[in-house]
């Protein structure tokens, strides 16, 4: 796992999610977290089998937030849970081994400690700098990548308010993965965000 992770907004126009998406996929997204956390329970399975699709033809995996149900009966790739939602271990077991559990751990190394012992495949850390989509307080250390690459064997995704300028910094402590949402979605050419996020890595 390394690149643009990217995350859909929570938007309800299908047609401009499955459009925008697939310009992000063009410039090099790595992996789709879809996250829509107002959809009706019909528009979050039209959206999500419409972007599993999508992903099929770029090869890229596409990750649920939350839904356990909907990654099931979808047959997607795999599952990101918060602090809310059913824990890691309870994912895993639904999904068994071949699926992706990723987990959310904050500003918490130990959480991520947790997260790796009930058989995630990667964890994320954030907020590091203010989002335009999600409130949270933003007081994650930078060094809490460096300190999980060394102590924690799994790919680590960064996440809050990330572009490309302020996302370098944490690629440089060792980042494998920077997710974004307005970053790409709202950007006047999505493809040449994917890509400018993509070029951190190379």
């Amino acid at each position: 796992m390394n690149g643009l992770y990217l995350v859909t907004p929570d938007w309800d126009d299908t047609g401009k999610l499955l459009a925008t998406t697939e310009a992000a996929l063009r410039g090099g997204a790595a992996l789709l977290q879809y996250r829509h956390k107002t959809a009706s329970d019909a528009l979050r399975h039209e959206q999500a089998q419409a972007l599993l699709a999508l992903c099929r033809r770029f090869q890229r995996p596409l990750i649920i937030n939350d839904f356990v149900e909907l990654c099931v009966a979808l047959d997607a790739d795999g599952v990101h849970v918060g602090g809310t939602d059913a824990t890691v271990a309870q994912v895993r077991a639904a999904l068994g081994t071949d699926k992706i559990v990723g987990a959310s751990c904050y500003g918490s190394l130990q959480l991520a400690h947790d997260a790796h012992r009930a058989g995630a495949s990667y964890v994320a850390f954030g907020g590091f700098y203010p989002s335009r989509v999600k409130k949270y307080p933003v007081t994650t250390p930078f060094d809490i990548v460096s300190q999980a690459k060394a102590q924690i064997p799994l790919p680590n995704v960064v996440i809050g308010g990330m572009t490309q300028e302020n996302a370098a910094p944490l690629v440089a402590y060792g980042a494998d993965m920077v997710a974004a949402i307005s970053s790409v979605y709202l950007a006047d050419d999505p493809e040449a965000a994917a890509r400018g996020f993509a070029e951190l890595f190379r």
